[in-house]
């Protein structure tokens, strides 16, 4: 009788599992991917167009966004830790996910443990430029014109734990030179200054920056992917590591995440929707167009995305320790 009733409970948790995978998406119950910024910025671009290309295979569902922004990512990244896990809180969040841990000393969720990982989406380069009349026409003149100008060259970013201050403090740390660091609220402030040479040097996202080079009103020194980008206002530039700085890599990624504890055949729906997605042509031309470029290696599995997270952390960690900056 034991064996009997045991067999019986296995049964039906085989039979229950089942359900859960059969059942999902549940029937006029939208998916919610939050995001961890405002609309209308690059991360809600990318979540949108990737909400449309993600929709057809998962038969359909309506697939909403919510963007609930505010302290750096953290607000939203608390908000799917704590929510229910049945699939239909979805999170896509970019490099902020791996920054975060060193950037706030006390987070309400542990990264690594809280969160089921779905796969990686996208990646963005970025770019280290220059005020238009800085006395430098490659790499390894301005490198020698920082050395002369040591304590005096300002480097400029959109915000603590943007991109370009991430990107900002391992430059610093690569070419082993401290700088006066120029915080600005957003992007848009930090150009304009660097296009009328109230700042020296300015290192963002190619979203941000091809314009304004192909216009020639900033001077573009390398890249900072490991190798040099095909886009034609890009291609002739080095890379960082080509210039000299051994190791340097900086792209802008965003992944896809769930709240702990989502079924493990739910996840496995949701990342094969994730790889139909990251293979539709429209959704490519879409990121394309952003400037980024859409994630097809094995970062695509879950276990591989929440290593390369891991990693992040690892790298990232140190460095921003080592600067003393903090959000919290």
């Amino acid at each position: 009788m034991k064996k009997l009733f045991s067999l019986s409970l296995l049964a039906l948790a085989a039979l229950t599992g089942g359900a859960q995978a059969a059942d999902f998406p549940i029937k006029d119950k939208p998916i919610t991917i939050i995001v961890p910024f405002a609309a209308g910025g690059p991360t809600d671009r990318v979540a949108r167009d990737l909400a449309e290309s993600m929709r057809k295979p998962l038969g359909g569902v309506v697939v909403l966004i919510d963007n609930a922004a505010g302290a750096g990512g953290t607000i939203a990244s608390n908000k799917v830790a704590k929510a229910v896990p049945d699939g239909h809180t979805l999170f896509l969040h970019h490099i902020g996910m791996a920054t975060s841990p060193a950037l706030y000393r006390k987070l309400p969720y542990d990264t690594l443990e809280d969160f089921e990982y779905l796969g990686m989406v996208n990646e963005v380069p970025m770019t280290l430029i220059a005020r238009p009349n800085i006395p430098a026409n490659n790499f390894k003149e301005l490198s020698a014109w920082i050395a002369q100008n040591k304590g005096n060259v300002n480097l400029g970013n959109a915000g603590l734990g943007a991109a370009s201050h991430l990107c900002g403090l391992l430059f610093q740390s690569a070419m082993k030179i401290d700088m006066t660091t120029v915080p600005y609220k957003g992007t848009a402030p930090a150009m304009t200054d660097l296009m009328g040479g109230q700042i020296d040097l300015l290192c963002d996202q190619t979203t941000n920056t091809t314009s304004q080079i192909e216009g020639k009103k900033v001077k573009a020194f390398a890249v900072t992917t490991t190798k040099r980008l095909t886009t034609p206002a890009l291609k002739d530039l080095p890379t960082l590591q080509e210039a000299g700085l051994k190791d340097f890599e900086v792209t802008i990624w965003h992944g896809l995440y769930a709240p702990k504890g989502t079924p493990a055949d739910v996840l496995t729906k949701i990342n094969n929707a994730l790889k139909v997605a990251l293979k539709d042509p429209e959704f490519i031309k879409k990121e394309e167009a952003l400037g980024a470029v859409v994630v097809n290696d094995k970062r695509v599995s879950p276990a591989d995305h929440k290593k390369f997270v891991a990693a992040e952390i690892a790298k990232w960690g140190p460095i921003i320790k080592a600067a003393g900056i903090y959000a919290d």
